[in-house]
């Protein structure tokens, strides 16, 4: 039985983001002077260049400009950037190991959305796994509480800000298929994150605090999330955002987790190893249900 497209897409890109995920601190802790986050936003901008020229090139460089096209495209690129730049905010101000717990639930409000509005269903088996995978996902995200300084409560308000932003990209991913190609949601993306890297800037100590060997490491560390996210919106377009989404926040932290181990031999908590069986677990689910079915019909 051949595997569905989106099936194999959902399985690429949690291996391209575990590996991001796992190897995206290694500038800003190992490297003498150390690479600042907020350069490696600018640096990620960078790398999605070569990712959406390739895109492009695939639709023979044309651009949908209707009016619907260039509000979804927007959308979908400012809330993805929005989200990321904001990220480095609320980890100056708030805990860590608060924030990333519910910063990574952000598939539920697609779930939601993709369930009321899109009218996306799913067979009983399959909804099972998507349950799971949400305290799955809590779980694997949990963090050791660190004593990091707590500068007020805004840290919060922005941690759901995120929240909410990045689990209505994923929506918007799905529900602007009838207005443009999914090349062309790229290019958007690129665009806006683009234009967001000013901000970065501002936000740290500037292009004076990265050298070159940490400007070529951060950008082929980066390329890894650049190429996922190209592939996470073919993903959620050939496939249900439901399953999609869950899927791959469920399976990308797992790979982090055991690529860390492997590198830095950091020994996951006993709520990450719920999390990580947890997780299979649920992916088994939705992946069999899906599959079971499709080839069915």
């Amino acid at each position: 039985m051949r595997l569905p497209r989106w099936l194999l897409l959902s399985v690429t890109v949690p291996v391209l983001w575990g590996l991001w995920g796992a190897l995206t601190e290694i500038p800003e802790k190992w490297l003498k002077p150390t690479f600042p986050p907020t350069l490696g936003y600018v640096v990620w901008s960078l790398t999605m260049i070569p990712v959406s020229l390739i895109a492009f090139r695939k639709i023979n460089w044309r651009l949908t400009h209707t009016r619907r096209s260039v509000v979804y495209g927007c959308a979908v690129g400012f809330s993805g950037a929005a989200g990321q730049l904001m990220l480095f905010w609320v980890l100056q101000q708030g805990p860590a190991y608060l924030i990333f717990p519910i910063v990574c639930l952000s598939p539920a409000v697609t779930i939601v959305l993709s369930w009321t509005i899109l009218r996306e269903r799913t067979y009983p088996l399959a909804l099972s796994g998507i349950l799971l995978s949400l305290p799955a996902i809590l779980l694997v995200s949990l963090q050791e509480p660190s004593n990091g300084p707590v500068r007020g409560s805004l840290w919060l308000v922005g941690t759901i800000a995120i929240f909410l932003l990045w689990g209505l990209q994923a929506y918007f991913m799905k529900s602007s298929a009838n207005a443009l190609s999914a090349e062309e949601l790229f290019l958007y993306m690129t665009a806006t994150g683009l234009a967001l890297s000013p901000v970065a800037l501002m936000m740290g100590p500037g292009l004076h605090a990265g050298s070159g060997t940490g400007f070529a490491l951060t950008f082929a560390i980066q390329s890894l999330n650049a190429v996922g996210c190209l592939l996470f919106v073919y993903a959620v377009r050939y496939g249900k955002a439901i399953v999609v989404v869950p899927m791959v926040n469920g399976l990308f932290p797992l790979v982090t987790i055991i690529v860390s181990l492997l590198i830095y031999k950091e020994i996951p908590s006993r709520f990450n190893l719920a999390g990580m069986v947890l997780a299979l677990v649920a992916v088994l689910l939705m992946a069999f249900d899906e599959v079971r079915h499709s080839a069915a019909s």
